[in-house]
């Protein structure tokens, strides 16, 4: 399959506004992604169509070879694992679960075990925490993880049904700057996984370098999307974040800075 997510003239309107205007966007085999953008700028409703929990207004989409309004979404969904700091609300739920149980759940897509669990799945939940680094937290409960621990434990209840892409939405979000890396050491054995990554936030810092490709959004429309190094550019970023700013290369990870108003007129 050579299109992992496909998006045609796709427009989203919601009480009579327009939420995404006319956004053209395709993943491809081997590509991960990051979406930029300021709070508003449409990020989650780009989520939430490739999700297939809104629907476009207009225009045409297709996930992993689904045609929406021709496949089960119910369905397509199993194949899309989704982790993201709006998951902190079920904490209360699995605070005293195991960690092995909290991964399993991932394979019901359910917080909390109410289906029988078969052998096999354990022995996956126990290769997850090996392959992701977490092994030493085995036997622990939920409660007793730090906040990133809990984070990198939601990456890996994630990747338990084997999904074909996975959701980053703003992972690192009240993260202290150690456990945001902690959770971004993740990307290399998620890309590893043959898992397509859609990573979401407003900081391009957290963009490791297993991510290829980048799609900026400014007030629901595309300002650029493409190969990483050529759309995080000053120009581009600037437009996107409304405000003058200088990336800033470092060992393959960008940052910005914020440029005074002198510093562009030279």
């Amino acid at each position: 399959m050579d299109e992992i997510v496909s998006f045609k003239n796709v427009s989203l309107r919601r009480g009579g506004q327009e939420i995404l205007n006319e956004i053209d966007w395709e993943i491809k085999e081997n590509e991960h992604w990051a979406i930029l953008g300021l709070n508003g700028s449409g990020k989650t409703s780009m989520l939430n169509i490739v999700t297939g929990y809104h629907f476009p207004t207009t225009g045409d989409v297709s996930v992993l070879g689904n045609v929406f309004g021709k496949t089960n979404l119910p369905e397509l969904r199993k194949d899309i694992g989704f982790v993201s700091s709006s998951l902190d609300r079920f904490a209360q739920i699995v605070n005293n679960e195991t960690v092995e149980r909290v991964i399993v759940s991932g394979k019901f897509a359910s917080f909390g075990l109410y289906e029988t669990v078969v052998e096999e799945d354990w022995e996956k939940a126990d290769a997850l925490l090996t392959s992701l680094r977490l092994h030493y937290l085995k036997g622990k409960r939920f409660n007793l993880l730090s906040q990133g621990e809990q984070r990198r434990l939601l990456i890996a209840r994630a990747l338990m049904s084997d999904p074909k892409i996975l959701i980053l939405d703003e992972p690192c979000s009240g993260l202290d700057i150690l456990s945001r890396e902690e959770v971004l050491s993740l990307m290399k054995e998620i890309a590893q996984n043959e898992c397509h990554i859609i990573y979401v936030t407003h900081h391009i810092e957290e963009l490791s370098e297993e991510i290829t490709h980048v799609l900026l959004l400014n007030d629901g429309k595309v300002v650029a999307a493409g190969p990483k190094k050529d759309v995080l550019n000053d120009k581009l970023l600037t437009k996107t974040f409304e405000v003058p700013v200088k990336v800033i290369w470092e060992e393959e990870r960008p940052s910005l800075a914020i440029q005074k108003k002198q510093q562009l007129t030279n």
